[in-house]
């Protein structure tokens, strides 16, 4: 069976849709079959693997909002075995469209099942928020991975996080559990840098990567190409980074 990961922050800016394209498409890399699940509107993981979100004819909002089957809007991407169930902007619209719903936080989960063992792995890419989509993906979860910025302000915020997660377990999903924590921007020189790893690490024991995630122009540039970081430049340090961090997953989860 399938296992689903989101990859949550509801601060933006923290590289959680980079982490969620980088990632997907290094473990697809490793001979697993993936599939990225992008329900945030903005779509960026969508155009990351060169999908042309003004061209789609149906998507991630068509299965959450009008239950159409997951097996008629995922796309299969050009990069080894990765899969996209793509974003678009009608999403925005989606938390008003399912407040009156039955079982609103548990539409997303509904419409996986049925596809969730033909992968090894499917990645859940979350909107910068802890509103209903954000939910819907906590409720979807097998596990949860953080990316946290090494920065003054990394740590503010993730008590909310971290609150929501545990009335999500008391209330929908007692299963769902800490993946990971992921430091990224990684620069090892700084003072503050180290101030934030300890810190994480004290937060959260045990459960942050050994595999960082450093400041990269490649990775910077890849999105604009339509392309993960391991496709466009394999020898750049972003590519070895996510490279080790899917080893890193990988292992841990097949232990």
């Amino acid at each position: 069976m399938g296992k689903t990961v989101a990859i949550v922050n509801q601060k933006g800016g923290v590289g959680k849709t980079t982490t969620a394209v980088n990632l997907a498409a290094a473990v697809g890399t490793l001979g697993k079959k993936v599939l990225l699940v992008d329900i945030d509107p903005q779509g960026n993981a969508t155009s990351g693997f060169g999908i042309n979100k003004r061209r789609l004819q149906k998507s991630s909002y068509d299965s959450l909002v009008c239950g159409t089957p997951v097996d008629e809007t995922i796309i299969k991407t050009e990069f080894g075995d990765v899969f996209v169930l793509p974003s678009s902007m009608n999403l925005a619209g989606a938390e008003l469209e399912l407040v009156e719903a039955e079982q609103r936080e548990s539409r997303l989960k509904t419409i996986l099942a049925p596809s969730k063992d033909r992968f090894d792995y499917v990645f859940l890419d979350c909107p910068p928020s802890l509103g209903l989509i954000t939910l819907n993906a906590l409720c979807a979860a097998d596990t949860f991975l953080v990316p946290i910025q090494c920065e003054f302000y990394a740590l503010e915020g993730l008590s909310q996080l971290m609150s929501t997660v545990r009335q999500i377990k008391r209330l929908y999903n007692p299963m769902l559990e800490l993946e990971g924590v992921l430091l990224t921007m990684y620069d090892g020189r700084l003072n503050l840098t180290q101030q934030v790893v300890e810190e994480v690490k004290r937060f959260f024991p045990k459960k942050v990567y050994a595999t960082t995630i450093p400041r990269n122009v490649r990775l910077s540039e890849a999105p604009s190409f339509g392309r993960p970081v391991i496709y466009y430049d394999k020898f750049s340090k972003g590519a070895s980074a996510y490279t080790e961090l899917a080893r890193e997953f990988i292992c841990f989860n097949e232990r």
